[in-house]
Parts: C-alpha cells; sequence; structure tokens
C-alpha cells in the first residue's frame, strides 16, 4: 500500500492506493473559510492542516484496519519549477517525511501540479505519454506541454496574465453571497438561468485575461443589471470560451496534442460540456471527484517511484549475478 498526503490552499488530503494502483481510501477536509471572506491567510490554513492530518490518519485506518505501507510521497509545492513555495505544503510534506522515518518507508516528494496530472490521467483512463495540459483551478491557470516517460516533464507555454479562473468565480461568487469557495454554490446558482449574460473573452496569444471581465461583472452585480443566475452562467460561459481560445492559439503555435483538463474549475459540468462539444475525442476531463485537489495523485507517484525503484535494484542484483557467474565460470 502506498500513502500520498496534499496540504493545499483549502484541502487536507490523504489517500491510499495497492500495487494495482487500485484507490483503496480517499479522505479529505475543507478548510473552512468564513462566510464574506475571500480565503485563507497561509498561516490559518497550515494550522488547520495540522489539525485535520491526524483525524484523516485515524479514518484511513478505520477504513484499513490492516494496513500495510510501503512508501509515502507528498506534495511540498505548487508547481515542479524553482522557486515554487507556499507554507500551507510544509504541514504535509513534514507530517509524510515524519511518518516515513517512524515506519523506515521511502519517502518523495512532487509538486501539488504533479499530483493533478497524475490524478487526472488515472481517473480519466487515458494513457497518453505526449500531451496538453490545462490545469485551472483557483491558485493556476495554465497550458501544459506534458510528456510521461519514466518521469514527468512539465513545460509551460501559456496561461493566465492576472487573474486565475477559479479567482474569478470566486470573487463574483462572493459578490452574489455565495460561499467560498464558490464554485459549487455557482454552478447549482447558474443551472437555473435562462441565458448567459455576455462576458468578454480576452484571450491573446498563450495569455488569457480574466481581470477585465471579472470588472465587467462586478459591474453588472453592483447594477444589479441582471440575476445572479444568468450572471453565474456567464462567468462559466467565458471561462469555457475563454479556455477554448487559449487551446486554438496554442495548438496552432505547438500542434495538435490531446488536452487533459485538471483542477478545481474542472469540476464545473457546464464548462466541461462546453469544451468537450468543441474538442470531441481530442480532449478527457479527470473525474469530478478527482478534479480538485486531493492526493490520489501523491499515492499513485509513491507506487511509481517505488516500483521504478525495486525493478532497478532487481537489474542490479541480476546483472551482479550474472557477473558472479561469468567470473567463475
Amino acid at each position: 500500500m502506498f500513502l500520498g498526503i496534499d496540504t493545499s490552499c483549502y484541502t487536507t488530503s490523504l489517500a491510499i492506493v495497492d500495487d494495482q494502483g487500485r484507490l483503496l481510501a480517499d479522505e479529505r477536509q475543507l478548510l473552512a473559510v468564513k462566510q464574506g471572506e475571500r480565503g485563507l491567510r497561509q498561516s490559518e490554513g497550515l494550522f488547520m492542516h495540522v489539525q485535520n492530518l491526524p483525524e484523516l490518519a485515524a479514518a484511513v485506518k478505520k477504513k484499513l484496519p490492516a494496513l500495510k505501507l510501503k512508501a509515502v510521497a507528498a506534495s511540498d509545492r505548487p508547481r515542479p519549477v524553482q522557486g515554487s513555495y507556499m507554507p500551507v505544503f510544509t504541514a504535509g510534506a513534514s507530517f509524510g517525511r515524519t511518518l516515513a522515518s517512524l515506519l523506515q518507508l521511502p519517502y518523495w516528494n512532487l509538486s501539488h501540479q504533479e499530483g493533478h496530472i497524475l490524478a487526472g490521467i488515472w481517473s480519466a483512463g487515458v494513457s497518453w505519454t505526449d500531451f496538453y495540459v490545462l490545469h485551472v483551478s483557483g491558485g493556476t491557470t495554465e497550458l501544459l506541454a506534458v510528456k510521461l516517460a519514466g518521469r514527468i516533464e512539465i513545460k509551460k507555454l501559456g496561461g493566465s496574465a492576472d487573474l486565475h479562473a477559479g479567482q474569478f468565480i470566486d470573487r463574483i461568487g462572493v459578490a452574489l453571497g455565495l460561499p467560498f469557495p464558490a464554485g459549487p454554490a455557482l454552478e447549482k446558482l447558474a443551472q437555473t438561468a435562462a441565458e448567459p449574460i455576455r462576458v468578454p473573452v480576452a484571450v491573446k496569444d498563450g495569455e488569457i485575461s480574466f481581470s477585465g471581465p471579472e470588472s465587467h461583472v462586478q459591474r453588472l452585480v453592483a447594477a444589479k443589471k441582471a440575476t445572479p443566475a444568468a450572471i453565474a452562467r456567464g462567468v462559466e460561459h467565458c471561462i469555457g470560451k475563454s479556455l477554448l481560445a487559449l487551446i486554438e492559439n496554442m495548438t496552432a503555435a505547438h500542434g495538435q496534442k490531446p488536452v487533459l483538463f485538471v483542477g478545481g474549475v474542472m469540476a464545473n459540468n457546464y464548462i466541461c460540456r462546453l469544451l468537450r462539444a468543441e474538442l470531441g475525442e481530442l480532449c478527457a476531463f479527470a473525474r469530478t471527484v478527482y478534479a480538485g485537489d486531493n492526493a490520489v495523485g501523491a499515492a499513485l507517484f509513491a507506487r511509481q517511484k517505488f516500483t521504478a525503484q525495486a525493478g532497478y535494484e532487481k537489474g542490479r542484483r541480476k546483472s551482479k549475478l550474472g557477473e558472479e557467474i561469468k567470473h567463475h565460470q
């Protein structure tokens, strides 16, 4: 069994997969944000993670009383680039290193973004090795070129120039009186809309801007010139069309490849339907329950690294044995 840990800005997560990559446990706790607030300080999130981790561990142990771990992995930074850092991730990484050290288990770090990609590939059931990833959440709106060749190779091609898609949703949601994070509530509200309001799309080459669209929508909210439902649907429609425009630009610049969609915003069914209608078989989506923050990707990463290391050690032993046999002949 392999343990994955992720302590993102708004969710504490633990997951266990077995030797075949089957999910055995998936425990998560959303961090509490006060009504009307637009987020948490990193120090507040870190404190909540420290409180949540033992409770989630107890829940995993209750579900899997015969828990026998082989390795542990935890996300320790937002992205796999130099200088990427957020304090909240130190909670999960510290918990993972401590546990692995006490149990004398292998331990590996990965980035939060790599975890999303691995969980997305796994849950979508695709076996792509050379593809695009659109990681769309409250903290990220990025189009990535990804290659899976024993390890994850990631190159950023484009993304948001200012506001992220999830921030756009959250800011409008809070302005409409919805709880934070606003994604699920905004999606539910939008389902009652007759028609979406028109929101401008601002995409140039590899850059999306959501600050202009957000200002436009905020003015409509303040002036009460549209129903909340129409506003919510307009925000969804704007995000979907913006992502399509980005993909079109990047395909023209870098060639056509299949696109995997991951991140919390990709739990929105309307946006996914809009994208699927345009892209067809050239796209795949992390299953809704695995689109948002989770530790499944980290658990899969622990399994992948452990299996590779075991194969390497087996190869070394076989090679050494072959040399010994040759020496004695």
